[in-house]
């Protein structure tokens, strides 16, 4: 019985379904990989729209915080249109960055 209780809380620990998702370690990593080009508050840096000739979403807009937390992770994860997946993302710091995404509300 103690070994079935082990194995589920492990489980459930790997799966990351213990711990909720910390906006604070989000921002942290959100600045280190995503600011360059999504800008400090969400709102798409112009200058690097420019020079790579694409349209930056604004993470602030009522599209994007409509996705849900998988949605956004599938983005970081596997890119969309000419957004490059982001591989230095991975794990709880993937589930940080959704949370803090979300708190970038209009």
């Amino acid at each position: 019985m103690k070994n079935a209780i082990l194995i589920a809380a492990l489980a459930a620990l790997s799966a990351g379904s213990m711990f909720a998702a910390n906006a604070k370690n989000g921002n942290a990593v959100y600045d280190k990989s995503c600011k360059q080009c999504h800008g400090a508050d969400g709102t798409a840096n112009p200058a690097i729209a420019k020079v790579m000739n694409v349209q930056i979403a604004d993470l602030k807009s009522a599209e994007v915080q409509g996705l849900s937390d998988a949605a956004l992770k599938d983005v970081v994860t596997n890119g969309k249109g000419k957004m490059k997946p982001v591989k230095t993302v991975t794990g709880a710091d993937l589930d940080d960055v959704a949370a803090y995404i979300h708190t970038l509300k209009k």
